[in-house]
This record gives structure tokens, sequence and C-alpha cells, in this order.
């Protein structure tokens, strides 16, 4: 989750929002009614388990046998690690074919949109989440612009319409003159997106939540909204393969290890505990960890940290955000929050840290997210 955009006040808001509530709204089904038949929603509920325990259909999944047996004992490692993708790169799926278009499209708003031309295509969001979905469906191509939260490599020439950070700028999108653009609630202002429709362009609001569970609905309703429905068939299978082949980097013989997800920000003073629906849970368990928060009874995705609360889940691994990390002047900062050094965790300073818009980012390639994920924490 890139924070550039904002003051480090604002920002640090913006997304303790988004985690607080935006997570919340995937816990269950989407509350939008049943789109009309021919009508695609791009508001599809979550398929629980995804990648973890089932099937992009919610089909369980056969039991994952890890290859890795080793003799160490994960519970003995000490000091802390970052987590890096080995490729940074958009593959997009092998499958072809011209885009299946006009379509009609329910928005999560709850307006209904007419696809006609997918020639050019703006997608922005906080997470950068929708451009690599596109890109990874082989309509790259098509994008012709990219918010502050696009990073990767493929995307890097394209012209920001977020010049002030995480601000979409409405002159800046129509002079591109876009045929779409696909977006979601936790970016704006909402005047641009209204101005823009204003305008004649298509909007497309998609759930704004960012989870494992989200994932496949999110690419099955971008795919079918720019008229791709086999290719988001496709990308999903592949995603959805590479969690479950990460699975098996978890030591086979070993005792689960106990993580606990936090969300610091020490310039604000928010320091967030992870629960379940969180979207940390999810990459938790897709490692083969044992996700403390959920644990220990906590219900709800995010909750204020107390030093009993870590006391009781007693973590053998802390995941952080870098940001948040360093925002607390690194390892040594964080074990001095109240609690953490009364935790195996901090004893150890078992310390993970990733990209904040990597660790739950949720795009197609979460799978390498989660391999990069597990090497930090069983091969430092």
């Amino acid at each position: 989750m890139n924070l550039a955009a904002f003051s480090r006040t604002s920002r640090t808001a913006a997304l303790l929002v988004l985690l607080l509530l935006v997570t919340v709204g995937c816990a269950g089904p989407a509350t939008s009614q049943a789109s009309a038949p021919g009508v695609v929603d791009a508001c599809r509920p979550p398929v629980k388990g995804f990648a973890v325990t089932t099937d992009a259909d919610g089909k369980p999944l056969p039991k994952a046998t890890s290859t890795t047996t080793g003799s160490i004992d994960p519970h003995t490692f000490t000091g802390p690690a970052t987590a890096k993708l080995t490729d940074h790169s958009i593959h997009a799926v092998a499958a072809s074919g011209d885009p299946k278009l006009p379509v009609d499209v329910k928005s999560c708003d709850g307006k209904q949109v007419q696809v006609q031309d997918v020639s050019r295509i703006i997608p922005v969001d906080l997470y950068g989440t929708l451009s690599e979905i596109v890109f990874s469906l082989g309509l790259g191509d098509k994008v012709v612009g990219r918010d502050t939260s696009t990073g990767f490599p493929e995307a890097l020439n394209l012209p920001k319409v977020t010049p002030t950070a995480h601000d979409l700028n409405a002159e800046a999108i129509l002079a591109l003159d876009p045929t779409v653009v696909l977006t979601d609630k936790s970016i704006g202002p909402p005047e641009v997106l209204e101005q823009l429709r204003a305008s004649g362009v298509p909007v497309i609001f998609f759930d704004d939540a960012r989870t494992m569970d989200g994932m496949p609905s999110q690419i099955r309703a971008v795919a079918a909204a720019l008229g791709v429905p086999d290719r988001g068939e496709e990308l999903v299978d592949r995603t959805r393969a590479e969690i479950v082949k990460s699975l098996e980097l978890a030591p086979q013989a070993a005792k689960p290890l106990r993580m606990t997800f936090l969300y610091v920000r020490g310039t604000a003073g928010v320091y967030l505990m992870s629960g379940p629906g969180s979207g940390a849970d999810a990459m938790i368990a897709a490692i083969g960890g044992v996700d403390t928060g959920t644990d220990i009874g906590l219900d709800k995705p995010f909750v204020p940290l107390t030093s009993e609360a870590l006391i009781r889940a007693q973590p053998d691994v802390i995941l952080v955000m870098t940001e948040g990390l360093k925002s607390v002047k690194g390892v040594d900062g964080l074990v001095k929050l109240p609690g953490i050094a009364q935790t195996p965790a901090g004893q150890h300073r078992r310390i993970i840290d990733m990209n904040d818009t990597e660790l739950l980012g949720f795009g197609p390639r979460t799978g390498r997210t989660v391999a990069a994920l597990a090497k930090a924490v069983y091969t430092p």
C-alpha cells in the first residue's frame, strides 16, 4: 500500500480507515442486489478460503503436502529478515482473442455502465491492484495512464493521473482520452470521478477490499467488464496454483509457527494488531503459520495493540510493513513497544518486513508474495 501520495498524517488516516473499514466489507457476501441477466456484476462476493483451503469456486482443495522436510526447526531461528520479490514483472496470461464488446456492467456504486471500447484504459486505486490485473490479462498495451501505486516495470513509462500523490486529477485523465476508467472507493476525490462520468467516460467501481478471498472475484469482475472473461479464468487458475505451490515451502515436520501481523505508524501513534478478515490472516495461513489474532479470539480485522493481547498471543514471528517498521526506528524501536519483548518473536528479534504495496496488495502476483514471505520466514 504505497502511501507516498498523502502528507504523512493524512495518508496514515486514509490507510487506517481502509484497513479498519474496507476489510470488514470483504468478510461476507456483497450487499448489492444481483445484476440483471447479461449484466456483469463488478461487486462479487469473496470466495472463502481461496487458494488456502478452497479453489476459485469454493470447492475444497486437497490438503497441501510440504516437500520441505529440513532438519532445522524454524522456531530456533533468530534475527530479522526482509521478504523481497525476485520478480517484479507482470506476466500476461496466454489466452488471446479480441474483447467481446459491448459489456453492460453493474458498478459497485450501483450505477449501470456500458463498456463499448477498451482501447484506452485507465485503472486507478490506492494499491495498484487494478492495473496489475489489467496488465496480467494481456491488456497492458491498452492502458494509457497510471496511479502512483502502479510501480511494476511495464507501467513505469505511463503518465500519472495522480500528479499530487494519490489524488486523481480530472484534467490529467481527460487529456488521455480514456474509453473506460476502472477504480474503487480507495481513491478520489469522488468529485473527480463524477466529473469524468458527466463528461461521458464510463467509470466502473470495483470492490475496494484487498484480501486473499476477494482475489478471484475481483479478477473475474475486471476481466468480464473488459470483455475477456476467459482470460480472467486463466488468470485465476494461475494465481491459485502459484499460491498453492508456495504452501509447500513450509517445513513438513515442524510445529506451525505462531505469527502476528502488526500495522504500525509510529509518527502518528497508530499501533494495530490484526485478526480474522484482515487479509494478513490469509497470508499467514498461506505460509503454513497460525494467525495469533484469530487464535486468541479477536473478532475484528484490526484492533488497537495492547501488551495483554501480545503476551496472550505469544507469536514466534511478527510481520510488519517496511514503511511501518521504519516509522518506529526499525527493529530496535519495534521491540520496545509494550508487550513485544515478552514474546518469543521479540526475544529472538524475529521481525519480518515486506514492502507496503506488496504484502497486502492481493493482486495476480500474490503467489510470488507468498513465496517471498515463506522464504524470509523459513530460510532467513
